[in-house]
């Protein structure tokens, strides 16, 4: 399977990571005496089920290193038209790809057990167009205790959502507009919620749903075939959106 490397954008000034930046990359940041992205990159490089990587938002200048063939796209001011980006540059280098791993650069604690478990998982959903991973809070509080991660309360559990997932090539061929509304509001999950229907937003609130029953309010709402997967590796869902989660991870990935 490919792997799209989203590594895309540069904090501003006000922006509570520009201190770190500098006006630099937030994926160059350093972590424990590497390139952040580079530790992600790591992860999809060992991993055997990855064939090659598609680099969305540096350049070879930026010094990268793999051993998988790897191709460098600029990028493209969205999370959403860099993740197009990347599913064009797969079909383009292989047409017949069904899947590619989307993973951001600003998850280094991944490693390439993680991302060989969610590459073979993905054959589960043959049909899917979108894999999306989540994580149990027990799970990312055992893991990261002091990460402070948002969390939608279902009747299921309590849930964040990861930053490695998968998704369908033909994404490229369908409307998007509902996927850009709810990829804006990523971080606010009753936002989301109610971009697909007040019910929706009063089962969720009253925890009267699933995760299950969730996911498929959203996928027809999209007119898509979501899944969602519950994983139980919470570095899959560890991003350094913010300085103590930079420091959490600067911590756990010196001592490896």
């Amino acid at each position: 399977m490919e792997a799209i490397l989203m590594a895309g954008g540069i904090p501003q000034p006000g922006d509570p990571l520009y201190p770190y930046t500098q006006g630099k990359p937030r994926a160059l940041l350093a972590m424990a005496g590497k390139p952040m992205a580079q530790w992600t990159l790591d992860a999809l490089t060992a991993a055997e089920e990855v064939a090659r990587v598609v680099i969305v938002g540096l350049s070879p200048e930026d010094g990268l290193q793999t051993t998988q063939p790897v191709a460098y796209l600029p990028d493209q001011g969205s999370m959403l038209e860099n993740i197009l980006a990347g599913l064009h540059e797969v079909i383009r280098q292989r047409p017949g790809a069904r899947f590619a791993l989307v993973v951001s650069g600003d998850i280094p604690a991944v490693t390439s057990e993680m991302v060989n478990w969610a590459a073979a998982n993905a054959r589960r959903f043959p049909d899917a167009d979108l894999i999306y991973h989540v994580v149990r809070r027990e799970s990312m509080e055992k893991r990261f205790p002091n990460a402070n991660r948002t969390y939608l309360r279902l009747k299921d559990g309590e849930f964040c959502g990861a930053d490695l997932n998968v998704v369908g090539t033909d994404m490229v061929h369908r409307d998007l507009g509902f996927f850009r509304r709810i990829i804006a509001a990523r971080k606010h999950p009753l936002q989301q919620a109610s971009m697909i229907g007040w019910k929706t937003l009063l089962m969720v609130a009253l925890r009267r749903w699933t995760l299950q029953q969730a996911a498929q309010a959203i996928s027809a709402r999209a007119k898509v075939r979501g899944v969602a997967v519950v994983t139980p590796y919470a570095e899959m869902a560890m991003d350094a959106d913010k300085p103590h989660q930079i420091e959490i991870l600067r911590a756990d990935l010196a001592r490896r």
